[in-house]
């Protein structure tokens, strides 16, 4: 239905298009296979999260210093996730990325946050290279926790009646975008500063507007992570999660809190096997399969248009 080539292969040569969907069709089933095969898939996610952003960014830089093909329109935005909702608040159309966004969210559930964000990668590789023990992220996790809703969803509310506010206003965009950058700027600050310190994914678990919307609008889709009956309650799995949604609460409940999103990598810290993904009618393995599947497809397809 688009009036321009999706695929950036035929946005270069008419007709290829078809030789990129092979390759990324390789990749997937390359990189799914590597993750089904490990155990801990906690550093490899990282790897192929951050991949999609390079590819994501790359498309811009190339676009602004080279070919502006590489962006497909031609028409800027800021690539800040905030902005998936307050964007369209502003201009009043433009809501195709709100669309992509939920529609991922009901595949996928929540796992747009660890799997498909193209800046939420920059606050994983922040986390991972802090030099906080693991009792030290459980501590810092317990003191994030309460921010994780009314911190994100003051964000949302702010972004939005700022959106609302500023389209009121007959304010011209260019001073929308400049705001918006500053916005965005607070955010990377927070991963540089606060996520690096605690190896605490700060910045999604309590500043990311579009990660309490993800958090709540996954809530539909039916997959799950739980703890069985066998649990030990040992802990490693809370010291191993960066969205601060396995507290010692969440474990006595058997299941994590409402940030959690579905990353999995709680699952490798399981030496007991008591955690795993549930999905209605299947089996952990089962489920865990259908989830690195759909997980993987997306992230496949999504590098395949990139910048659009």
């Amino acid at each position: 239905m688009s009036p321009l080539p999706v695929l950036l292969a035929d946005r270069f040569v008419p007709g290829s298009g078809v030789l990129e969907i092979l390759g990324l069709a390789w990749y997937a089933s390359w990189a799914c296979g590597l993750l089904v095969a490990a155990r801990d898939t906690a550093r490899l996610r990282l790897r192929l999260w951050l991949l999609f952003s390079l590819v994501f960014f790359g498309q811009l830089a190339l676009g602004l210093i080279l070919d502006e093909r590489f962006l497909m329109t031609g028409r800027l935005h800021l690539p800040v996730p905030a902005l998936i909702a307050a964007g369209p608040l502003f201009r009043g159309d433009g809501f195709f990325m709100p669309i992509l966004f939920a529609a991922s969210a009901l595949v996928l559930g929540p796992a747009w946050c660890s799997w498909l964000c193209y800046v939420g990668a920059w606050d994983g590789a922040c986390a991972a290279k802090a030099r906080a023990t693991a009792p030290e992220r459980l501590a810092a996790s317990a003191r994030i926790r309460r921010f994780t809703v009314w911190g994100r969803g003051a964000t949302l509310v702010l972004a939005c009646a700022a959106a609302l506010g500023l389209r009121a206003a007959g304010v011209p965009g260019i001073q929308a975008v400049w705001l918006a950058a500053l916005f965005g700027l607070a955010g990377v600050g927070i991963m540089v500063i606060l996520s690096r310190r605690a190896g605490i994914m700060v910045h999604c678990a309590t500043f990311c507007p579009m990660g309490l919307v993800a958090n709540v609008l996954g809530r539909l889709n039916p997959l799950r992570l739980r703890l069985g009956q066998d649990c030990t309650r040992c802990g490693a799995c809370a010291m191993r999660c960066r969205y601060a949604a396995l507290l010692p609460g969440d474990i006595e409940q058997g299941r994590p809190g409402l940030s959690c999103t579905l990353c999995g990598d709680c699952l490798g810290a399981c030496g007991h096997g008591c955690l795993g993904y549930r999905l209605p009618g299947l089996s952990p393995a089962a489920a865990r399969m259908v989830f690195l599947v759909l997980a993987v497809s997306l992230h496949a397809v999504f590098l395949g248009v990139a910048r659009i």
